[in-house]
């Protein structure tokens, strides 16, 4: 009886009630790991890293001098959504990435929001993701944000809030398909005890959407993967979606502009690419446009977009809502476009070129989460309550050389899930990053990637910071424990 002596310390658990009940859909969980031996559970783990191992599943870490590549930490007990709950979960995030495609399509036409005074001009303007050079463009259907993954935090009273919006190019979800693989190879029982909705489908998914992006052209369209290249940190997950959708894995110089069209270096000569799902920052993939030094980058390649001739997924551009600052006002952007409120509100946040909120956030910093608006994977952060006053004052001279760029939010009680540390199970913090598709209808992945705070008491999950990851399982409503009436 492993979860027997386990206690959730007063925060709220994943899996288990204050009085240390199982929540619905965990109870097929609780039991499976319950019924196994010591040795066999950690003999599992063993086996699920070692084949997580074999499958090449690595990141990268930037200036890390002990060696880029990592394997990425792997905890054996699932996070537990019932589905009842993820319902919720599914419709607000639908209605914010709608609200937030609405946004940055008016952003880069009409700006009517900003006219109306909604959002301070300057402060959107001012972001480092907006780019006046795609004012005027017309992604097909007018979607910019295709590919979208929504950080969600469960705070202490049991609700989930957004923490961050990824627009960009969202990495992960890689880890979500390949962690669902070891588990069900791990746990097979209480797996399909569980009644676990399925995430197998989310390439087929993927690849559907992007070729309805393509220009009508074509029978069938060309799609490709746009890579850095070797030594970016998600390499792996680039060259891993490119197999499972059957597609090209290409990088900059494989590609060339001709007559407006974007084509393909290939053995047989060039080959017209009608769609290229870029994981490419905007300021590298035209040289003509961005920046001029960029080695990665297709010289004309806006120009074809401009011209309808290429689709890019995510748009150009789409950056700018992925500002911390920003993200601040996607409640009034709902209401704004969609005449509705938030399903799913924002952490409370504190923006520091506000004069009043920057003289709180100063006075409050062994209180406050403070965090670069530009910045992710848990780097130009501060843990107020965890920093020395050294370091809480450093940052402060940073707040204050440059208010703009920094935000602030209370210090959460993340919620925790039970995690096998040595020969016994301690609650460890998580995350949840699901991931949006934007195609002709909107497409959540039931679940998304449980990101874990390995270290003992720490609020930062990131795998760059020594975080982990956990399957997660949503759960229909008619699971049970193994050997029920319903099974």
């Amino acid at each position: 009886m492993f979860f027997r002596d386990y206690t959730t310390d007063g925060f709220f658990d994943e899996m288990f009630d204050q009085q240390g009940v199982p929540r619905p859909g965990a109870e097929a969980v609780v039991e499976r790991y319950n019924s196994l031996p010591l040795e066999e559970l950690k003999r599992r783990q063993e086996a699920a890293e070692k084949t997580l191992l074999q499958m090449g599943i690595t990141f990268s870490v930037y200036g890390d001098d002990q060696g880029t590549e990592r394997i990425f930490p792997f905890d054996i007990v699932p996070r537990i959504i019932h589905q009842d709950e993820w319902q919720q979960i599914e419709r607000g995030l639908k209605q914010r990435v709608q609200a937030l495609n609405l946004f940055i399509d008016d952003l880069y036409h009409e700006q009517k929001i900003l006219n109306d005074g909604l959002i301070p001009r300057e402060l959107v303007l001012s972001a480092s993701g907006f780019r006046k050079e795609c004012i005027g463009l017309n992604p097909p259907g007018g979607i910019w944000c295709h590919i979208t993954g929504t950080d969600l935090v469960r705070g202490g009273d049991g609700r989930f809030y957004v923490l961050e919006d990824n627009l960009r190019c969202p990495s992960g979800v890689s880890y979500v398909l390949e962690n669902r693989v070891v588990m069900k190879r791990s746990f097979p029982r209480a797996f399909e005890a569980a009644r676990v909705l399925p995430v197998a489908d989310y390439p087929n998914r993927l690849l559907e959407m992007l070729q309805n992006l393509a220009p009508p052209r074509r029978d069938k369209p060309v799609v490709a993967v746009w890579t850095p290249g070797i030594y970016n940190s998600a390499y792996f997950e680039h060259s891993f979606l490119a197999q499972q959708m059957g597609i090209e894995l290409v990088e900059g110089r494989d590609l060339v502009v001709v007559d407006d069209r974007v084509m393909m270096r290939t053995t047989q000569g060039l080959k017209p690419v009608d769609v290229l799902y870029r994981r490419i920052d905007d300021d590298f993939i035209d040289p003509e446009v961005f920046r001029p030094d960029s080695m990665l980058g297709v010289p004309g390649l806006m120009r074809a977009y401009r011209a309808g001739r290429v689709a890019l997924a995510n748009a150009p551009g789409t950056g700018v809502a992925d500002d911390k600052a920003v993200y601040a006002y996607v409640p009034e952007m709902i209401r704004y476009y969609l005449g509705e409120d938030a399903i799913l509100n924002n952490v409370e946040t504190f923006l520091c070129w506000r004069e009043k909120d920057l003289q709180h956030v100063l006075a409050n910093l062994d209180k406050l989460v403070v965090k670069k608006v530009g910045e992710s994977g848990g780097y130009g952060m501060l843990v107020g309550p965890h920093a020395s006053p050294r370091e809480r004052e450093e940052y402060a001279e940073q707040v204050r050389a440059n208010p703009r760029n920094y935000i602030a939010q209370p210090t959460l009680s993340l919620s925790r899930v039970p995690t096998l540390i040595d020969d016994h199970f301690e609650g460890r913090h998580v995350d949840l990053r699901p991931y949006i598709l934007y195609g002709e209808e909107i497409y959540v992945m039931p679940g998304g990637l449980t990101r874990v705070a390995l270290k003992k008491g720490s609020l930062v999950v990131n795998s760059s910071q020594g975080g982990g990851s956990k399957d997660t399982w949503v759960v229909e409503a008619t699971s049970c424990p193994i050997g029920g009436a319903a099974c």
